[in-house]
């Protein structure tokens, strides 16, 4: 398997394995086996789980002698944001026509929450088109996508707007130089090396594992393509083939992930 980030696995396994499915905290030692199955050290991440529920996105609560984590509101809140994009029928198509500008300026003193805002735009389809200046292509839910941010969002901070082609101003050359082409077809065709077979089944969770490590990868995959116009694209896009291999592999991997999920917490 590739190196993939520990923050990036425990979402995806949140994601796709306990919100809306399971109401208890996780046991702690699923989650690092789990993980570990993805040559993530259990320190590494025992680590990233406290960091997580110390920026709100998990509880920690003792269970018996051990210690659980579960979702919080907020956590919440950005998985099924994320999940909409990730079970879209076409998630590389743009949802309406036209393109969705931001403009926004956050103070030197909250880098944090400016990294935040960006990864979250990112997230959306946005990419910088000019200093200050970031564009989506189609009708992006703005409101949606920035929720678990507007309340540390300063007022007035953010300015968005629709707007669309005119005759002899058309987006061409801006998509080019906003999005790098080559890289997001080069990241469609690594998913595809990647899942067009299942791979080797790995660590005491092998199911669990491999659909947790599927659905971070093409968690990655939806954050760098952020679904252009295929006007713009040239043939043979490989985003239709990337959605069939995801499908097919989750397909595959759901009826012993979960039972390797039941079998651990019951």
């Amino acid at each position: 398997m590739r190196t993939r980030k520990p923050a990036q696995l425990l979402l995806a396994f949140f994601g796709d394995m306990v919100m809306d499915r399971h109401d208890e905290p996780v046991p702690a030692p699923l989650m690092l086996d789990v993980l570990e199955g993805a040559d993530v050290a259990p320190a590494t991440t025992r680590a990233t789980l406290n960091r997580m529920a110390g920026r709100g996105m998990l509880t920690r609560v003792r269970k018996g002698r051990g210690i659980a984590y579960g979702l919080t509101d907020t956590g919440v809140e950005v998985l099924r944001e994320a999940a909409v994009r990730v079970n879209r029928p076409r998630p590389f198509d743009a949802q309406g026509k036209g393109w969705t500008l931001v403009t926004f300026s956050v103070p030197e003193g909250q880098r944090d929450l400016r990294h935040r805002l960006r990864a979250t735009l990112t997230w959306a389809g946005f990419a910088p088109l000019r200093d200050g200046l970031w564009v989506a292509p189609g009708d992006v839910d703005l409101g949606a996508a920035l929720h678990p941010l507007q309340r540390e969002l300063p007022p007035g901070s953010l300015t968005a707007f629709r707007a669309r082609e005119l005759e002899g101003f058309e987006m061409g050359d801006s998509v080019g130089s906003a999005w790098e082409l080559d890289s997001i077809r080069a990241h469609h065709l690594d998913f595809a090396d990647e899942w067009r077979e299942t791979p080797e089944p790995r660590g005491k969770t092998p199911a669990l594992t491999t659909r947790t490590a599927l659905v971070a990868d093409w968690l990655a995959l939806l954050r760098a393509d952020p679904g252009l116009p295929r006007g713009y694209l040239g043939d043979s896009w490989p985003a239709d083939d990337s959605t069939a291999i995801f499908r097919a592999r989750r397909r595959e991997l759901a009826v012993p992930s979960a039972r390797e999920f039941d079998a651990r917490v019951g």
